[in-house]
């Protein structure tokens, strides 16, 4: 038997807020965004659509492009990996959070009314390095 697993999620949705970053006490960059994605279930009762929020957190250089591109209301695709982890709240108490770990960020559309001046609204990034995009010849 296999001990080989896939972690793999793939989202296209609308950012809930503007990218949130920090920095760790080691200096490493970490932004943190929801997304809201749009279920195609309606509700019967009243006719709202279903939306799923999902938490995003991405790192180093992913956190910068995030902080640059990911307003309230722009459309995001995220391709990355589901994480739970657990963490001790302000009032002692063990919480746990499921998120996405970003490694690869595109936005493909500025929210309306964007404060946002990037003269390009589509903007692309991957952790896996520019060295790996630099080998491809196109």
């Amino acid at each position: 038997m296999s001990n080989i697993g896939v972690n793999k999620v793939i989202l296209l949705g609308n950012a809930g807020q503007d990218a949130q970053v920090k920095a760790t006490s080691a200096g490493k960059s970490v932004a943190n965004f929801s997304l809201a994605i749009n279920q195609p279930f309606r509700n019967k009762k009243d006719g709202h659509q279903r939306v799923e929020w999902v938490q995003c957190v991405a790192w180093d250089k992913l956190a910068q492009v995030a902080e640059k591109l990911v307003a309230k209301g722009t459309v995001v695709f995220v391709e990355g990996r589901l994480q739970t982890r657990k963490f001790e709240d302000r009032e002692g108490g063990t919480k746990t959070v499921t998120e996405v770990v970003v490694a690869s960020l595109r936005v493909l559309g500025e929210a309306k009314n964007s404060s946002h001046s990037d003269n390009n609204s589509d903007g692309a990034a991957s952790s896996a390095g520019d060295a790996e995009s630099e080998a491809v010849p196109f």
